[in-house]
């Protein structure tokens, strides 16, 4: 080989070399199951092939991705995390201590998350949830308070942010300080700042071809702790899917790319209640968002990278208990979540105090499927007649309180018998130490490939994109 030709040579072959390494994505989805252990995963696989009559799983969209591994979720104060500290690790890149959003553990140095190095670089973005946009996951990514508490103050860091789309179901505390003082309404001052306030779909549908930053919130009068839960959803009820689109046509406006973390917040509080039925619509819901993200893939494969991930598992569920024959299609007799449960039954108490034990059992099973579909067992059935007895007949109503909500004993124990008839079974009514699920799909997808740190998965995002996490 002449001089001239191995030059050429070398000179192509550090091109290629040089142009391989600085490929980097233009689009990339951060989307993150709060509370969402890789056996929420497994759970909703079985069922959906149980459903099919079939003895395996059918895959979601994101497990088959083809580069997936698991992460730790330990924060800096505990071996079990809180939504704070297991938001902040995957937005910024450090562990904190639990309660604390974005910052360090003695609330002292605020962080950077991912998404302010994206926005730095030109890309568009969003942060978008099926909670309240002041919520700790979302909060990690655009706030930076020394307490997940802090609402009001939380919500007014959106304004620092100068971040492109917002979305979820609303603000928590957006009249009141971290001090319970009557404070300023934050909406006056985040329109100031150039976001235009949108309520509902069709509010978006009406603005979607208007310039600006947009905060996309549920309907005037609907809640703005979260939207509803999947199982409860009626068609005109926002979705978490609808949230996503939305946020991909928005975002996809800007000629540099964008950042999109989405969340399902509502994974964790399903199984915060120990509602099995409750917690698998909610990881199809998710899975609904995902596809989104992976329909905006397909389109674009070569620029674009998803993560899948989440900030902690909950509930320590367990798939396949008690027996070894599975029974998940029978949380399908499970009509609505056990929240929505407990207002039924207070409504049906407040008309009929006086009810019998079979006016009872007929209520509980048109809505659970239990005795007319799934025969509880002798000590769950005696367990429920007891808390009719103390409600219906002694009139001294009971309940059983998880993480957000207030549920009714009665309609916590049907669920409960309903869990344990469809083969799922809990530890815990909090969070858990277990690893947490990593899934990859696109540019840079490859370096997800071995046991990491929940502070890694930023960190290789960042890695990826060319951000310099360490100025």
């Amino acid at each position: 080989m002449n001089k001239r030709l191995f030059n050429l040579f070398v000179a192509l072959f550090v091109f290629v070399g040089l142009s391989f390494a600085q490929k980097q994505p233009k689009y990339i989805f951060f989307m993150i199951g709060d509370g969402m252990g890789l056996n929420q995963v497994h759970a909703t696989e079985v069922y959906l092939a149980a459903k099919k009559q079939r003895n395996s799983t059918i895959p979601l969209v994101f497990s088959q991705f083809p580069h997936a591994t698991f992460a730790t979720s330990y924060s800096l104060s505990s071996g079990v995390t809180d939504s704070g500290a297991g938001g902040t690790a995957l937005a910024v890149g450090y562990k904190t201590k639990n309660g604390v959003i974005g910052m360090d553990s003695i609330g002292a140095k605020p962080y950077k998350s991912i998404a302010y190095y994206a926005k730095e670089k030109g890309m568009k973005v969003g942060i978008t949830t099926s909670v309240s946009i002041d919520h700790a996951t979302p909060a990690s990514f655009f706030a930076n308070q020394p307490d997940r508490d802090m609402y009001y103050e939380i919500g007014l860091d959106i304004i620092k942010s100068n971040f492109d789309f917002f979305g979820g179901s609303g603000f928590l505390r957006p009249e009141q300080n971290a001090k319970k003082e009557k404070a300023p309404s934050i909406f006056p001052q985040l329109e100031k700042a150039g976001y235009k306030l949108l309520y509902g779909l069709e509010d978006y549908k009406k603005a979607k071809n208007q310039n600006g930053k947009f905060i996309l919130m549920n309907d005037k009068g609907a809640s703005t702790d979260a939207l509803k839960f999947a199982i409860d959803q009626q068609a005109s009820d926002l979705k978490l899917a609808e949230i996503t689109s939305a946020a991909i046509e928005n975002l996809s406006k800007g000629d540099k790319g964008f950042f999109l973390m989405v969340e399902g917040g509502k994974i964790d509080w399903a199984c915060h209640a120990n509602d099995g039925a409750t917690a698998i619509k909610e990881v199809l819901d998710f899975n609904d968002a995902v596809s989104k993200a992976y329909e905006f893939y397909l389109k674009h494969p070569d620029e674009t990278l998803i993560i899948v991930t989440a900030d902690h598992e909950t509930g320590g569920i367990g798939v396949g208990v008690s027996s070894s024959t599975m029974k998940l299609p029978n949380i399908d007799f499970q009509q609505i979540s056990q929240g929505a449960l407990s207002g039924l039954i207070n409504d049906f108490r407040t008309k009929n105090q006086n009810a019998s034990w079979e006016q009872v059992k007929e209520f509980l099973s048109k809505h659970t499927g239990l005795w007319n579909q799934v025969k509880p067992a002798k000590d769950e059935e005696e367990a429920i007649f007891a808390a009719y007895e103390k409600s219906f007949v002694n009139h001294q109503n009971e309940t059983e309180k998880s993480l957000y909500a207030t549920n009714d004993k009665i309609a916590a124990l049907a669920i409960k018998s309903l869990n344990k008839s469809s083969s799922i079974g809990w530890n815990t009514g909090g969070h858990s130490a277990a690893y947490i699920p990593v899934y990859a799909i696109g540019v840079g997808a490859e370096k997800f490939s071995k046991k990491m740190e929940n502070t890694d998965i930023p960190r290789t995002v960042a890695k990826i994109a060319g951000w310099n996490m360490e100025k």
